[in-house]
């Protein structure tokens, strides 16, 4: 049986989709029920990895987990998460991390993930990191301004980065819950070319067929706008990677494809596929 946490989430439940249509025993853990239809036949449980009871609550009965630590995860204990998973009696643990941990070791944001991934390391587990860059579904949060007003405000408007699709991180999970062959392995995950807010916003008008007026905004208006939902750490992270990205950053990594057999899908794609939230 594969445990999935954050099953609700960008990636988690694209996740739990494709383990069940390939005829996995699926068990979507998320902290409330009923936030997202589940496929027919996949179980949900309710547990919180942040409370003392919930990593037994989630992993009970599991042989694979798919683990994903929801924000910045400053409110978890990554030990006892990943004991609790080898105390169920799990052998193959997936991390979903973040490719920052390659590229800037020392973000103050990134520290319990950075635990996070030791523990899985050292638990005696079949584990498989997954480290993917910066992810195509944070185009959702122009969805509003698109929708009602045709414009995206964002910083940075020409800095390109290789933006990754959640259905390919959910693919590269599944094929690593799945199949031998990727224990102790570490993949970065990127989309297939590097590409700019002012491409990405061009994107999405031709998704939606409609003309979507790119506004620049400075880093302390993109800051301002970005504190009201997530940490100021966080934020801070994210605008120095956005704006000062490291060559390793703005590279596309070729584990994607080497792990699924072709490359990522671009951008567009994305935009396409998720064009009902913008129209």
């Amino acid at each position: 049986m594969i445990v999935v946490t954050g099953a609700t989430g960008n990636v988690g439940r694209l996740l739990v989709e494709a383990l069940a249509a390939a005829g996995e025993d699926v068990t979507a853990v998320s902290r409330r029920p009923g936030a997202a239809p589940l496929p027919e036949g996949v179980r949900h449980r309710s547990a919180d990895l942040a409370l003392p009871e919930g990593p037994k609550a989630a992993f009970a009965g599991a042989d694979a987990v798919f683990l994903l630590v929801a924000g910045v995860g400053d409110e978890l204990r990554p030990r006892e998460i990943v004991a609790a998973a080898v105390a169920a009696g799990v052998r193959r643990i997936v991390l979903q991390s973040s490719q920052l941990l390659g590229t800037r070791p020392d973000s103050v944001s990134h520290r319990p993930l950075r635990e996070f991934e030791a523990a899985v390391r050292e638990s005696g587990l079949e584990w498989t990191v997954l480290r993917p860059s910066g992810f195509a579904s944070n185009a959702f949060l122009w969805a509003d301004a698109v929708r009602t007003a045709r414009t995206v405000a964002a910083p940075f408007a020409d800095v390109a980065l290789p933006v990754v699709d959640p259905a390919d991180i959910a693919e590269v999970a599944a094929a690593a819950l799945r199949e031998d062959g990727h224990a102790g392995r570490t993949y970065v995950l990127t989309g297939p070319a590097p590409v700019t807010p002012r491409e990405q916003v061009a994107a999405l008008a031709r998704a939606v067929d409609a003309p979507v007026r790119f506004v620049g905004q400075t880093r302390d208006e993109a800051r301002e706008q970005l504190v009201r939902f997530l940490p100021e750490a966080a934020v801070e992270g994210m605008l120095t990677v956005l704006g000062e990205p490291y060559a390793e950053e703005q590279r596309v990594s070729p584990d994607v494809e080497r792990v699924l057999g072709r490359p990522g899908r671009p951008f567009s794609a994305w935009a396409e596929r998720n064009a009902f939230a913008f129209a």
